[in-house]
């Protein structure tokens, strides 16, 4: 089955070749294009997309609301967009990932994948940026509820899975990581395990 995509950009000529770059994937269907926040909104309950590729400085209803209104309704956001200075809103509204509109096509190609697969992707500045925004005086120091989902995620827990067993929210779970990522200065679930396992925050 091919992966349906949504795309959200208020420019013709970005929709346009977003289209012909990963429309011409063999596993992928782009489904339908919206020119604001609020089309995407619409089109995604109609349409029903796998993954919602979403800029974020658009007219009428921006990205970052769009996002909240789209968390919880089924498909994942991978935003996409020229600025790294609104990761911690887009990431906190529910969007599953971060890229730059100056991202290669096949990088692109494969966070559309992993986006789909439930993964959190960011590019490197907008994961600084993140840490940054995130750094607190405890900045290591992982909460108890971080800490419980950290474990769930190394015993092999999706997302969805680390929110049923603690009777969360999935965009609670995907917050609750990107702390985690930027207390132990790390990009991914892999890397967050295997930091905690190093600084012996698993070991116990």
């Amino acid at each position: 089955m091919l992966l349906r995509l949504l795309i959200a950009d208020d420019h013709p000529i970005v929709r346009d070749g977003l289209r012909s770059a990963l429309g011409g994937e063999p596993d992928m269907e782009v489904v339908g294009e919206a020119s604001d926040g609020a089309q995407a909104v619409r089109l995604a309950a109609e349409l029903r997309p796998n993954v919602v590729l979403m800029d974020l400085r658009m007219p009428g209803m921006d990205g970052v609301s769009a996002i909240r209104e789209l968390s919880g309704t089924g498909p994942r956001v991978l935003v996409l967009t020229t600025f790294d200075t609104d990761v911690l809103p887009a990431m906190e509204a529910g969007a599953s990932g971060y890229l730059l509109k100056d991202a290669p096509p096949e990088e692109l190609a494969r966070a559309v994948r992993a986006t789909h697969a439930g993964e959190t992707v960011l590019a490197p500045s907008a994961a600084g940026r993140l840490a940054n925004d995130l750094r607190r005086p405890t900045r290591g120091k992982l909460s108890k509820r971080e800490l419980e989902v950290l474990r769930l995620v190394a015993g092999g827990a999706t997302n969805k899975g680390a929110a049923a067993a603690l009777f969360i929210s999935e965009a609670s779970v995907k917050t609750h990581l990107l702390h985690v990522y930027a207390k132990l200065d790390v990009r991914d679930r892999a890397s967050a395990v295997a930091e905690a396992y190093r600084r012996g925050i698993l070991n116990d």
